[in-house]
């Protein structure tokens, strides 16, 4: 692949984009709002030109509700060999650009699955995509050529293809993607007229719980609205299960005891089937789940101390494979979680003693 016209200059677009031109490949922006192609090309992801003649790829990268017409419309104007799109629902699209007439043979719809919080060509990342899963649902009639380009392009940006069936692929994204930012919105929602002196006590876990709550609500009426049946159907699973917990719970108030010893049976139960759905969830890169050894280590608000930290692990030879950080209320430190494996935590734990650092047992 040489060249390619990106289509839409959002996140996902913007940091196609800036992978490719990384890449070698001379890519021409376009975008209903000239001010984000402009913002997108200053950049360094690609030229606000038109090009001169057909390119190879076409990515479309706009709301899942435009995506059918703005295909049928590049296509019809010859504007590349094959086209593919990058929106978050597959069904939808593919169904209205089938009903539309247009040529399925140089289409295939795929999906990125990565993003941020943040949206707009400024929050753009060449590498955005590394190591995450790029979804591919080709049509029965998407030519050899157009899956090898969308091969190609996942190849640049360093994600991993993965070839679903495009209904499918929407149920999936309905459990693993879609839910979870209601449920995070919700949750979230619960905190908006909530006591000062509870919203203070907010600690990681409703930090993790609520982090992708700050998505921009426009970018997922748009992405709900091409996805709401599969979205419903998971919610409507989950509204039974809180139904039973809540029943679960008001029986733990009981004076009787078999009640109580229920309300128990019902909280462990879904309890005990969290932690073997959360067991499912790839660890990195995309292998099983792995067990860490957390080693918790006290660390002041002070530039550089970061860096001191894990130069004093990489000093004991030992490699951490997560991190997290919880902050101290109304202090100026906090504690760095270092997730390493079980063998090696004994190590990291005496070598950051000897180097100084206080641990949190």
């Amino acid at each position: 692949m040489r060249t390619a016209v990106v289509i839409g200059t959002g996140l996902i677009g913007t940091s196609v984009a800036l992978a490719l031109t990384d890449r070698g490949v001379t890519v021409h922006l376009a975008d209903h709002d000239p001010d984000r192609a402009r913002t997108a090309a200053a950049r360094g992801a690609g030229t606000e030109a038109p090009p001169e003649g057909p390119v190879d790829l076409c990515v479309v990268a706009v709301p899942p509700a435009h995506v059918a017409a703005t295909l049928a419309d590049a296509m019809r104007a010859g504007t590349a060999r094959g086209y593919l799109d990058v929106a978050s629902v597959k069904g939808g699209p593919q169904r209205e650009l089938e009903a539309m007439g247009a040529d399925l043979s140089a289409y295939i719809g795929t999906h990125p699955m990565s993003g941020k919080e943040q949206s707009g060509p400024l929050a753009g990342s060449g590498d955005l995509f590394e190591g995450r899963p790029w979804v591919l649902t080709p049509t029965r009639d998407t030519h050899t050529e157009v899956l090898n380009l969308a091969l190609e392009l996942v190849a640049l940006c360093r994600a991993v293809p993965v070839v679903m069936d495009a209904d499918a692929h929407d149920r999936a994204v309905a459990l693993v993607s879609h839910t979870p930012q209601l449920v995070s919105s919700m949750v979230a929602a619960r905190l908006e007229e909530a006591e000062e002196t509870a919203v203070r006590l907010c600690g990681q876990g409703i930090r993790d719980v609520t982090r992708i709550a700050a998505s921009d609500p426009r970018m997922w009426i748009d992405i709900l609205s091409a996805n709401p049946g599969p979205v419903a159907d998971v919610l409507a699973a989950l509204a039974a299960d809180l139904d039973e917990t809540v029943r679960s719970l008001r029986a733990l108030q009981s004076a009787d005891g078999d009640e109580r010893r229920e309300g128990v049976t019902g909280v462990e139960d879904v309890l005990r089937r969290g932690n073997t759905g959360r067991a499912r969830v790839p660890g990195k890169h995309g292998t099983a789940p792995a067990a860490y050894e957390t080693v918790a280590v006290l660390i002041s608000d002070q530039p550089g101390e970061l860096a001191r930290i894990f130069a004093d692990a990489g000093r004991a030879g030992v490699n951490v494979e997560d991190v997290r950080i919880e902050h101290a209320t109304g202090q100026q430190a906090g504690v760095v979680q270092l997730m390493v494996a079980p063998s090696a935590a004994p190590l990291l734990a005496a070598s950051l003693r000897e180097h100084g650092w206080a641990l949190r047992q």
